[in-house]
């Protein structure tokens, strides 16, 4: 019988209190019985307009119907036909502007909760299945995929499954690209990940990690001495932006990549680490945005008092609202209509660990009112006369966004780079560098989990294409 309630079921979660001194799941998952009557409110329309918004082409009704009859291994291989991340896309994509925006139940109440049914059935799978994906027979063609991110994961994925010989690239000690160093543990645990990469290697796709591609060697050497007939780039956006105010070389003064990065890769957070991070006292982080929250509720973890400060309302704010909601039952301080001016610190020549610039002491903001649209759409903030104050702390986390990094175009002379740094592509991947691919945030900026997977699958395809063709 269908469910026809305009509320989707609440996903079960830690209490507030008890998650924020710990870096455990928050969200816990359905129960079987919860995953089956949220599937009973699908209409299973015959349009299927939820598959539109969705970069991978999921087909979602026809899995939802197999949760709703209790068949989730069914409704699991359905998923993973499109998908390579489904355990990891349930939890992290921002399925309210996607799938979900264009359900026909969100018209009149809330729309399926799709993402929260992909994540069961990932989970059920994860935890009831052994079995492991063999390795496609070989058609004797190689293939490089450079970064171990969503997009890299993905094309490397789908290629393996056509049979060509991969090789993925990896930067950092551990594959996994975002997903392990961006996203915190309590958000997508790293566990997940690992099972997910380990599917690939089963598929025989080999990591290599360690090896900085610009640095360790080419994109030409790759193709012209390594036998590498074509090469994806998913190198993804990890260049960090910052303000230009006064004292943001101060001693405190992180990027959210840093900041996330020792917390989630090298896992500061733990007594033992060899990476420590400092546990402040009182935290502000600038920006508005998921990374903003994710380092935000990192901070409240590790005992701070934490401030949001963007300069625009909360309406405006660009992160996902689960995240918002979940920031504020932290008990996360958010200073909307707010925006830094200058970093304030002090000098302590008796102190060694104490560079020349100096300690975070405060941050000077000034008070903005929204006026007229700007290009984006968005209301452009405009600041108030005479409204300066300062917010005391002793950690700054500029949380402003990311870029591309400069090190493959250096380095690769005939690859075309757009403006702001990213890396010219068409939907297909396809550059301006023969042989070579791109896709996800190196050639966006940075974006989605799954609008990379989708940029992944896309050169997969063309990647296929064009080594069928040069035959």
């Amino acid at each position: 019988m269908a469910n026809m309630s305009l509320k989707k079921n609440e996903m079960p979660t830690q209490a507030p209190d008890v998650r924020r001194q710990n870096f455990n799941e928050v969200a816990l998952g359905y129960t079987a019985e919860q995953a089956i009557d949220e599937a009973k409110r699908c209409l299973n329309c015959k349009n299927m307009p939820c598959v539109s918004g969705c970069p991978v082409k999921i087909h979602i009704p026809e899995f939802i119907q197999e949760v709703a009859k209790g068949n989730f291994e069914e409704a699991y291989q359905i998923i993973a036909r499109a998908s390579s991340l489904p355990a990891v896309c349930g939890r992290v994509c921002p399925q309210e502007k996607q799938c979900e925006s264009k359900c026909v139940r969100g018209i009149k109440g809330e729309s399926v909760g799709i993402g929260r049914l992909e994540r069961f059935v990932a989970d059920y799978h994860n935890a009831s299945s052994t079995d492991k994906p063999e390795p496609v027979a070989k058609n004797g063609h190689k293939v490089a995929v450079i970064g171990s991110g969503p997009a890299g994961l993905t094309c490397a994925s789908d290629l393996a499954k056509k049979g060509y010989e991969v090789t993925v690239f990896e930067a950092l000690h551990l594959a996994g690209g975002v997903l392990v160093y961006g996203i915190p543990e309590f958000r997508l645990p790293k566990a997940i990940v690992q099972k997910e990469i380990d599917g690939l290697v089963a598929l025989g796709v080999k990591i290599e990690t360690n090896t900085v591609v610009g640095r360790s060697i080419s994109i030409d050497e790759l193709m012209s001495e390594e036998g590498f007939e074509a090469v994806f780039i998913g190198t993804g956006a990890g260049l960090p932006k910052f303000m230009g105010i006064k004292g943001e070389n101060l001693l405190g003064v992180y990027s959210a990549n840093e900041f996330l990065t020792r917390i989630n890769l090298m896992k500061a957070y733990r007594e033992d680490s060899t990476t420590p991070i400092q546990r402040a006292r009182r935290v502000a982080v600038v920006g508005g945005g998921n990374v903003a929250m994710d380092s935000a509720r990192c901070a409240r973890r590790l005992g701070a008092e934490v401030h949001i400060i963007y300069r625009r309302g909360m309406e405006e704010l660009p992160a996902r609202k689960e995240e918002i909601e979940h920031a504020i039952e932290e008990g996360i301080i958010f200073d909307t209509l707010t925006n830094p001016i200058e970093i304030l610190g002090y000098h302590n020549p008796d102190d060694k660990r104490d560079p020349q610039n100096g300690r975070v002491t405060g941050i000077k903001c000034i008070k903005m009112e929204l006026g007229e649209p700007d290009a984006s759409g968005r209301r452009k903030p405009i600041e108030v006369e005479n409204s300066e104050f300062v917010i005391d702390l002793d950690c700054v986390i500029m949380a402003l966004g990311t870029s591309p990094n400069p090190l493959i175009k250096d380095t690769t002379p005939s690859l075309e780079v757009g403006p702001r740094g990213g890396i010219v592509a068409n939907e297909q991947g396809v550059t301006s560098k023969d042989g070579v691919f791109a896709g996800g945030d190196a050639v966006t900026g940075s974006a989605t989990v799954i609008l990379a997977m989708g940029a992944g699958k896309a050169s997969a395809n063309a990647i296929d294409e064009y080594i069928k063709n040069k035959k």
